[in-house]
Order: structure tokens, then C-alpha cells, then sequence
């Protein structure tokens, strides 16, 4: 059976499957094997699996960022359907925001911090998609990886503060041989900066530095730092590559667990 595409409510209604448990993997697309291990797990514990495709541009806070996000929804959509993966919601901006963005989701202490100091705006975009996502699809449980640890802990409190029926469940960040989180960031990379990267997973990773010494480590290597902190049981960082070799800048988050 081929995997299914539905663009609005109305598709949704007329093809979901009137039993059995449902599972969602929330995408922005130019999907790797970190989004696809989420379906995978899904399709293990669930009888029908939804992923969603949708490049949100309320949670962009750089419009060239969000112009240059990669994009490949047919391999997208195979990748999927290898996996098990039944549905695919890929909305428009009509369907996902009618109100034109008028109405959103705004958290006042977690957004604030590291993620939501140096993108502004960017947690409020998210946090309204996911709700507008899991509404539409009415899935009993939703996977998200713990990469984006900040984000996974503003999905969860705002589902157990608003008594949101989805449960979410936290899968491990699937990481490259050499250390480095994969993302659909990487693809940006030039072999230059890729090599730095490496630098980047491992030195955050090196239970042995403070957050100072990491930061000073990274600011050696030439990377731009924004933040390396130990918040929530785990030590977060996000850098820019830099421009080595004609590349542009390129932003990358990690995150690893720490001993309190």
C-alpha cells in the first residue's frame, strides 16, 4: 500500500483509520535517519504512523535562513514509506494559520532562555504549529528527538497545561560516526566546516571542561559562540561554523547529558 497524503482537515477525516492507536513524527522535511529512527519507533508501538511536512516560517527569526532550509519531499516521502510510515500531512499556510498568525502560543520562563534569547520569536512559531499539527492528526502519541532538548521540554508542558490528550514520547538523539547530532543543518555544511563539526560534538561532549572551557575551546577553533550551559540535566550549546573556504555561517545546537 502506497503511503497516503492529506493536505487539509477535511482529507484527514475521510481517510483516518477508524481503530487502532495512532503515532506522529512532526517534520519540517529534508529528512535524515534521526527523523526516521522517530518512525520507526512509532511504527513499533502504534497500528497507523503520521509524519508531518511542513517548513514553518513563524519559528524562522532570519528570513534567510528560512529561504535556504532544504527541501525534498518526494525522497522525503519514500524515506517515510520504507519505514513504515502510513499518512504524510503536508499543509499549506492556508490550512495550518486561516487567522494569518493572529493567534499564538506564547510560553513566559523556558522560551526565554538560550534558544529564545538569540531567536526571537521562534518558540511561540513552534510551539503554535505543534498545537495546530496535533490537533488536525489526533494522534495518541507523538515522537520527538532529544536534540532539540528545549523544544521537547516546551511540547510536553504545553500539552500537560492546556490537558492534551497526545502523549509525547522522548527518543535519543541519533548521532554520525564521528559524534556530530545529525540535522537537516548539516546538508549546508562544506567539507571544511563539516570537519569543524566534528570539533564542535566532541568538545561539548567532553564531560572533563566547564562550559567556560568549552566556549573558549570553540572561540579558539573559530567558531561563533552563542551559548554552552548546563540546564535540565544536560550541558546545551548552540555555534556558528565559520565562513571557512567560502561557506556561509551555519547554526548548530547539541546537547548532552550531565552529571548534577
Amino acid at each position: 500500500m502506497s503511503i497516503s497524503i492529506f493536505r487539509t482537515l477535511a482529507e484527514w477525516r475521510s481517510i483516518k483509520p477508524a481503530s487502532g492507536s495512532i503515532g506522529v513524527v512532526p517534520t519540517m522535511g529534508a529528512l535524515h535517519a534521526g527523523h526516521i529512527s522517530l518512525v520507526a519507533r512509532a511504527h513499533g508501538e502504534n497500528q497507523h504512523v503520521v509524519a508531518t511536512i511542513y517548513v514553518n516560517p513563524t519559528q524562522f527569526n532570519n528570513a534567510s535562513d528560512l529561504a535556504a532550509y532544504p527541501q525534498s519531499f518526494d525522497e522525503d516521502c519514500a524515506m517515510l514509506e520504507q519505514a513504515g510510515c502510513q499518512f504524510v500531512f503536508a499543509p499549506t499556510y492556508e490550512t495550518l494559520y486561516p487567522d494569518q498568525y493572529r493567534y499564538r502560543i506564547s510560553e513566559s520562563e523556558i522560551s526565554r532562555v538560550l534558544e529564545g534569547q538569540y531567536r526571537p520569536g521562534h518558540f511561540d512559531g513552534m510551539l503554535t504549529v505543534v498545537l495546530k499539527l496535533l490537533n488536525v492528526v489526533g494522534a495518541d502519541v507523538a515522537y520527538f528527538g532529544e536534540k532539540d532538548f528545549q523544544q521537547l521540554l516546551l511540547v510536553r508542558e504545553m500539552l500537560h497545561a492546556f490537558h492534551h490528550s497526545t502523549r509525547i514520547v522522548a527518543c535519543p538523539t541519533v548521532r554520525e560516526a564521528d559524534g556530530l547530532a545529525m540535522s537537516s543543518r548539516n546538508r549546508r555544511l562544506n567539507p571544511a566546516q563539516r570537519a569543524l563539526a566534528t570539533e564542535w560534538s566532541q568538545t561539548l561532549a567532553n564531560p572533563s571542561r566547564s562550559c567556560q572551557e568549552v566556549r573558549a575551546q570553540l572561540e579558539r577553533l573559530g567558531f561563533r559562540v552563542d551559548y554552552i550551559e548546563d540546564r535540565w540535566g544536560r550541558r546545551l550549546g548552540a555555534v556558528h561554523t565559520p565562513p571557512v573556504d567560502g561557506g556561509a555561517e551555519i547554526r548548530l545546537i547539541d546537547n548532552v547529558p550531565v552529571s548534577v
